[in-house]
């Protein structure tokens, strides 16, 4: 891993001349209130922290603070992209810090997190994203902690995002070190190295160059995908509404933008916001052959948050199946 240096002062993400009047100013004399949007992010990161499910959670967030859809859009993309790259922004905030995250309180550390995405991974002006992540911090952990928050953010914004990856990220290609510039449990990156190889896909150094195509589509935001739950609604309602067929999901449709909550059938619950994948699992589940003599009991043992099971339910009516949703954890089941 590359020896930590001092930042340097004369280089910005934008290339301009460090130490403008704004960025010197006091925690005191920045914003003192956070916008509803980024409260809205932290918000569902603190949710999060506590075990929800930030697809489930966000939705509520948004109303409680009456988001228009701008400011929604804006929430979401902060929030997520701040989950998705938590692991490479940890990393940072840590050599910043000059402490570990682990020192550092876990809603100033969200708060943290939320700047460095604005800095790193969105088209957020430095000071824009400086002063208004002091004011988040004034607002949601008191004025004692926006002086290290701003301490912190300016430290985070004396380099770029591939600068940043340069002294965090180790250079000698392991799976650690991928997994830490992708924000992937090394698990994941381990097994999807096995599969390239395992398949044929790749080889030499080929893998490596695939490894990170693979890494980086992962962490592309994905659009909204729908599900028409079997017998309560259909492709076509979701296609009135705004969507588009999935190509790959005979259920399925994609919402290239717009609130869900807007369609009729997903207030209803007649149809869900669910990722085509999930959708596929319990597609191939209800078409497995079995033999006719035997009752069609269907079984879903790990059913929480319900996703799944809702799909399974629908196509067991049409099969004249019984089907069982377990989930051994409470508050999942009650998702159910």
């Amino acid at each position: 891993m590359p020896a930590p240096d001092r930042p340097r002062p004369d280089r910005r993400p934008n290339g301009g001349p460090r130490g403008s009047q704004r960025s010197r100013q006091k925690p005191s004399e920045r914003s003192k209130h956070a916008e509803p949007a980024r409260l809205t992010a932290y918000t569902l990161l603190r949710a999060v922290d506590e075990g929800a499910y930030a697809n489930l959670e966000l939705p509520a967030i948004i109303r409680r603070h009456r988001l228009d859809s701008r400011d929604a859009a804006f929430a979401t993309e902060l929030a997520f992209g701040t989950l998705r790259m938590q692991g490479l922004y940890d990393a940072v905030i840590e050599r910043a810090a000059d402490r570990p995250t682990s020192k550092i309180d876990s809603g100033v550390l969200d708060v943290l997190r939320l700047g460095a995405h604005q800095l790193l991974g969105m088209r957020v002006p430095s000071h824009a994203a400086a002063d208004q992540t002091v004011g988040l911090a004034r607002t949601v952990s008191g004025a004692g902690a926006s002086g290290f928050v701003n301490a912190v953010m300016r430290r985070i914004s004396e380099r770029t995002r591939e600068e940043w990856v340069a002294q965090v990220v180790p250079t000698d290609g392991s799976t650690a070190a991928l997994a830490l510039e992708y924000s992937h449990p090394e698990w994941v990156v381990s097994a999807l190295r096995g599969a390239l190889v395992g398949h044929g896909r790749a080889s030499g150094d080929t893998v490596d160059a695939e490894l990170r195509e693979l890494l980086e589509s992962d962490n592309t935001p994905a659009k909204v995908s729908l599900v028409a739950r079997p017998g309560l609604a259909t492709v076509e309602e979701l296609v009135r509404a705004g969507a588009t067929a999935s190509p790959t999901s005979p259920f399925g449709a994609v919402l290239e933008s717009g609130d869900p909550g807007a369609i009729r059938a997903v207030r209803e619950r007649r149809a869900a916001v669910q990722d085509e994948g999930s959708q596929l699992v319990a597609v191939a589940l209800a078409s497995a052959p079995v033999d006719p003599d035997v009752p069609n009991r269907w079984l879903d043992l790990c059913a929480g948050p319900g996703g799944k099971a809702g799909v399974l339910g629908a196509l067991a009516v049409d099969a004249g199946a019984d089907l069982v949703a377990v989930e051994v954890s409470e508050h999942r089941a009650e998702l159910v």
